[in-house]
């Protein structure tokens, strides 16, 4: 039986909350830490919180991150309204950081969550999002994954839901007929399929998400 301990952040988000609890119901995930600056809300045997104001303040000598196999990094934010100096600390400078202090980082998967058309456009979101793509494969973790989902359809009972994710909810069945839909769920079991197995490449678009999904072995 294969098996391991990840952490995440985000999980008082919508991506983190469902990533979160996809690692929760699954028995191949002994433990998760979620790093964040708010409790999660859930409990289980498996989750511990570590609450951190700024996780640019985590240092390498914590011991709280040593022992780990994965990162799941689902924290961020909307790019909308947001100047670049502003998205960049959130999308970019956060993200690698928390990368560059792991413990091992030759034996961990670094899972990051990007967004669909990352490379597509000049578009400041995909800007930052792209180089913080990159910079991640530079720092010698085993492998990295750039999760690249769409629209994703919320897990049922999901406490961390705004207005835009229910209408994402609403609308999820239209995004999924035009292959642009992932639910959180399988966002969160390719997470874990693709640390325990490996996959073929690092940018891990929507129907990669769902091939992944569809993966287990005991």
């Amino acid at each position: 039986m294969f098996s391991m301990k990840v952490i995440l952040t985000g999980a008082t988000g919508y991506v983190g909350e469902g990533v979160l609890r996809a690692c929760i119901s699954d028995n191949r995930v002994t433990k998760v830490l979620s790093i964040s600056r708010r409790p999660s809300g859930l409990t289980d045997e498996k989750l511990e919180e570590y609450l951190v104001k700024d996780l640019m303040s985590l240092t390498a000598d914590d011991a709280k991150l040593q022992g780990y196999d994965a990162v799941y990094f689902c924290a961020g934010t909307s790019s909308s309204g947001l100047t670049e100096e502003q998205f960049r600390p959130i999308a970019h400078d956060i993200p690698v950081h928390l990368a560059s202090i792991m413990p091992n980082r030759q034996n961990m998967t670094y899972c990051y969550i990007s967004g669909a058309g990352v490379e597509g456009t000049r578009q400041m979101w995909c800007r930052v999002k792209r180089q913080t793509e990159l910079d991640l494969q530079q720092l010698g973790f085993r492998q990295v994954f750039n999760f690249r989902p769409a629209a994703m359809k919320p897990t049922k009972g999901m406490i961390h839901l705004k207005k835009s994710d229910k209408l994402t909810a609403f609308l999820y069945p239209a995004f999924r007929l035009i292959g642009m839909g992932n639910t959180l769920e399988q966002v969160g079991r390719a997470m874990i399929n693709a640390t325990l197995f490996g996959y073929d490449k690092a940018a891990i678009e929507v129907q990669d998400i769902r091939k992944l999904a569809q993966t287990y072995r005991d």
